[in-house]
């Protein structure tokens, strides 16, 4: 009863950080944060060299924030054939990278004989095929989703498929806000939220490493945002006591980005950029309620820019993401922060805050 009531107690006092921001010291939670970080993960800021891979923007549906999808016969549409995708995969090794992170629309065309699965497999085939040292980290639980309805198949038995063909690790999107009713307004079509929490931790339980995020600052209310991250850390937990052979490795918290965004949803929130205040806040509550289970927290750049992303690494994050190269789904909802960084303007950014940088691989040890 003692640990319930201490549990209550934490949780009330994280919603009144997160509801009365404006209000109270800001610089007291921004210290515990940023204290917390250095106890758990030291001050290291960990960076990966990698390439962002969205092989196509043809999608089924059609969440109320996406900039991105288009139908088949869109202007803008694209879908890049085997060939450009092994290219860019080329680009990245000669530029030291040790990671392609791919991600795209779900294509109801993609298919090889009638198959999903069979498409996605070439995909990863081709990939570690010619380019056997890149870590794929690819195909969230969406698109895991996807294909097992499009096939007719289980969630393990596209997870396994994937996992033996090379696939190293999952993306934790498409998870948005976990709370079906926000889901059904934002991104009526895509999977519910036990869903999404199902497949991650089918993966966990398979051998597959995830990340996790947050689509946060658009229709959500505080306490959405504070059941979301404990949703995240009872998967973790799940994860620990049950001994799996992965888990979950960082956590992402991705604002929403609204100027290109779809208009019903970008009226409704008002704002066309990040509010970073409330964003740094944000982070430093994830920070409290993960930091003992998930070590790794992470800005994204490409939202907050680079600026706004070092601000974060003193708000409770550790690592500041990879070079991408490349990326698009951000950058056409309207997001400021570029598609590239260069390890030069990283590590130059890092020292900036006078913390060391260190180089990383997906799963998170140094090189």
């Amino acid at each position: 009863m003692l640990i319930n009531n201490r549990v209550r107690d934490e949780e009330k006092e994280f919603l009144n950080i997160l509801k009365n921001y404006q209000k109270i010291n800001l610089q007291k939670v921004k210290k515990e944060a940023d204290n917390l970080r250095k106890k758990q993960v030291g001050d290291k800021v960990t960076y990966v060299i990698n390439r962002n891979i969205n092989f196509t923007n043809i999608c089924e549906q059609h969440c109320s924030f996406c900039a991105f999808r288009r139908d088949a016969n869109d202007k803008g549409v694209f879908w890049l054939d085997i060939e450009t995708i092994l290219r860019k995969c080329q680009e990245a090794i000669n530029l030291n990278a040790t990671e392609i992170c791919m991600q795209g629309g779900l294509n109801p065309q993609a298919q090889i004989q009638g198959s999903s699965l069979k498409y996605y497999l070439q995909l990863i085939k081709s990939i570690k095929k010619e380019f056997s040292q890149l870590h794929l980290h690819a195909f969230s639980p969406q698109e895991i989703e996807f294909i097992a309805r499009q096939d007719n198949l289980s969630f393990s038995d596209v997870i396994i498929a994937f996992r033996d063909h090379g696939l190293g690790s999952m993306p934790g999107t498409a998870a948005e806000i976990l709370d079906d009713q926000v889901r059904k307004i934002i991104c009526p079509e895509k999977i519910n939220t036990a869903i999404w929490m199902e497949i991650i931790s089918t993966a966990h339980r398979l051998g597959i490493p995830t990340t996790s995020t947050m689509l946060c600052g658009h229709i959500e209310t505080p306490e959405q945002q504070l059941q979301h991250l404990f949703k995240v850390r009872s998967l973790q937990e799940t994860a620990i006591i049950n001994d799996y052979p992965a888990k979950i490795t960082e956590f992402i918290l991705l604002p929403f980005v609204g100027e290109q965004a779809p208009k019903p949803l970008r009226n409704r929130v008002g704002r066309d950029q990040p509010d970073l205040t409330a964003t740094l806040v944000l982070t430093a509550v994830s920070r409290m309620v993960l930091g003992d289970v998930i070590l790794n927290h992470q800005p994204s750049w490409v939202k907050l820019g680079l600026d706004g992303a070092l601000e974060a690494l003193q708000w409770g994050c550790n690592d500041i993401g990879g070079t991408l190269m490349e990326e698009h789904i951000t950058t056409m909802a309207g997001a400021k922060g570029g598609t590239c960084l260069d390890v030069a303007t990283i590590q130059k950014a890092i020292t900036s805050i006078h913390r060391p940088y260190r180089q990383r691989n997906t799963l998170y040890q140094l090189l």
